[in-house]
């Protein structure tokens, strides 16, 4: 559950956003092509790794598939 604090400021957030001026922030220009290029790369590792995770824990584990020793009476050609 999420304390009744934080859902007062989410509430609040948009309110508060709604307040500021445009350009009152300072310093907020384009992004530089390094920070631009070494925030592509850190969103590539983490989904691969969150790919990789899904992957581990989605596959199947040492399950039989099919079990053709054994024989049935219903079934004909098996025996």
């Amino acid at each position: 559950m999420v304390p009744s604090g934080d859902i007062l400021f989410l509430l609040l957030l948009p309110v508060a956003a709604a307040q500021m001026t445009p350009g009152s922030c300072s310093g907020c220009g384009p992004l530089s092509l390094p920070l631009l290029v070494g925030l592509v790369a850190a969103d590539a590792v983490v989904s691969l790794l969150i790919v990789v995770v899904v992957f581990l824990c989605a596959r199947p584990r040492g399950r039989p598939t099919q079990e053709d020793g054994k024989i049935y009476i219903n079934m004909p050609g098996r025996g």
